[in-house]
């Protein structure tokens, strides 16, 4: 039984703290839509998504209002397409047209984003998978639900560096066709090394093939709800600063509980898991920058900043995990720049740069995400920048991601609005050193020693 103590606590923690739960997201397995008419294969995946999430926004709507409980978003994950299309795309616009399919369907049941337009090419790409990436541009300009992922590394089996040095220029050249909008389809492309085959988020979740037909997945968010606790234990030992971050994430893991097992009730579909990510957003308030600065930092990128990161990290998970037998997908901290307003202020006040950022995400969720740099960036500088993320994951035996967003006509000094959830970021500066010699060489990086456990 909850107490009315812990009710009213998650109260304040809701209408005070800037808790929510993020995502609701369903994952639906298309390998049953596979055919080799495109037609007939676009004609089932319609078909199946409105089907199986016919009810998914209203059953999220009426969750909200039962319970109280902000549930920001409903999206979908799919299948990687670079699978499901491999028998009937003879060309790239053959792919474009599943895009598109996937788009009309994501429309139809209402929800926010729809995950999956997506390839696992981490020890080489097929001829189909090839054709999937290099329709990603085109894909993402003329639709408006869909994001795209691409998984290039894992610690098993080591990085596909043609695919890295293909993403360089997909990432420009998503950049240049929508560049009207600040080059905004790049925010719906991530590039992932150990992509995990249950996470809710956008823009990377998608419907892994280890997955059963449907499941219901839930991504929970509270950043403000971790900072104002440690607002209440001001200069405590390392010992009560953990101890505190571990409770905060134990209470905010179980209101995603609630969640996920009244979705996947009302639905009918299994519950997956929860994904305990401190996912911040522009609000005033909702910010991972600003924990760590309450942990005792200046500014996000001060000296301490990698140290204090762990621990939060350690934490969230280690209290998300008592939570709830179920914690899964990536869990942990993000630190998107243009989504965290304590970031953007670190980045303009000089104290976060580009390589902090990357040091900061081997201790972190996912990677480099949501930093816009300047349109005339070379293709070969973002397949390094992704190239270095992907070591970090394969060695470290953890998820990384790049989401860069080369903003075309501007440059290091200017600013970009995204809006909503995506927020607003200053451009950034990137090593001008060269790297072409070095992702110019074909072939792969091979699996770390430690990679061999058989």
């Amino acid at each position: 039984m909850i107490s009315i103590m812990e009710a009213n606590e998650t109260v304040k923690m809701i209408t005070q703290e800037n808790l929510d739960v993020r995502t609701i997201t369903m994952g639906i397995s298309l390998i049953d839509c596979i055919d080799s008419d495109l037609d007939r294969l676009n004609e089932k995946i319609y078909r199946k998504i409105t089907e199986k999430a016919k009810n998914l926004v209203s059953v999220g709507r009426e969750i909200e209002k039962e319970y109280g409980i902000p549930i920001v978003n409903k999206r979908i994950s799919v299948t990687p397409i670079g699978l499901i299309g491999a028998a009937a795309c003879r060309t790239e616009d053959d792919y474009v047209s599943i895009a598109q399919t996937l788009d009309r369907a994501a429309e139809k049941v209402g929800v926010n984003f729809l995950g999956g337009y997506s390839a696992v090419v981490s020890k080489g790409m097929t001829p189909a998978e090839e054709r999937l990436i290099r329709s990603i541009p085109k894909a993402l300009s003329t639709t408006q639900y869909i994001c795209a992922s691409v998984n290039v590394g894992s610690t098993r089996t080591g990085i596909d560096m043609d695919a890295i040095r293909l993403l360089g220029g997909i990432i420009l050249e998503t950049a240049e066709l929508t560049k009207e909008k600040d080059s905004l389809g790049c925010a719906k492309l991530v590039v992932f090394c150990n992509a995990p085959d249950d996470n809710p988020f956008m823009a990377g979740a998608f419907h892994g093939v280890t997955e059963g037909d449907t499941v219901i997945n839930v991504g929970v968010s509270g950043p403000g709800v971790v900072k104002t606790a440690l607002e209440q234990i001001r200069g405590e030992n390392f010992e009560v600063l953990c101890e505190t971050i571990k409770k905060t994430a134990f209470k905010v893991t179980r209101v995603g509980q609630l969640v996920a097992q009244e979705a996947s009730r009302r639905l009918g579909v299994p519950f997956g898991i929860i994904d305990l990510s401190l996912a911040p957003t522009p609000a005033i308030g909702d910010s991972v920058a600003d924990i760590l600065c309450e942990i005792g930092l200046e500014k996000a990128g001060a000296p301490g900043t990698t140290a204090a990161l762990a621990l939060l990290n350690d934490q969230v998970k280690k209290g998300g995990v008592m939570a709830s037998s179920y914690v899964g997908g990536l869990s942990g901290a993000f630190i998107p720049v243009s989504e965290d307003q304590g970031m953007i202020d670190a980045v303009e006040a000089g104290a976060l740069h580009l390589e902090k950022l990357e040091a900061m995400t081997c201790v972190c969720s996912v990677g480099l995400d949501m930093i816009a740099i300047p349109g005339d960036t070379k293709a070969s500088t973002i397949s390094g920048i992704i190239a270095d993320e992907m070591a970090i994951g394969m060695v470290n035996s953890k998820t990384t991601a790049v989401r860069l967003i080369p903003v075309i006509g501007k440059g290091v000094g200017d600013s970009v609005e995204f809006g909503g959830l995506l927020g607003h970021a200053p451009v950034m500066p990137v090593n001008a050193f060269s790297c072409d010699a070095f992702i110019s060489r074909t072939g792969r990086i091979p699996a770390p020693i430690h990679s061999f456990k058989n």
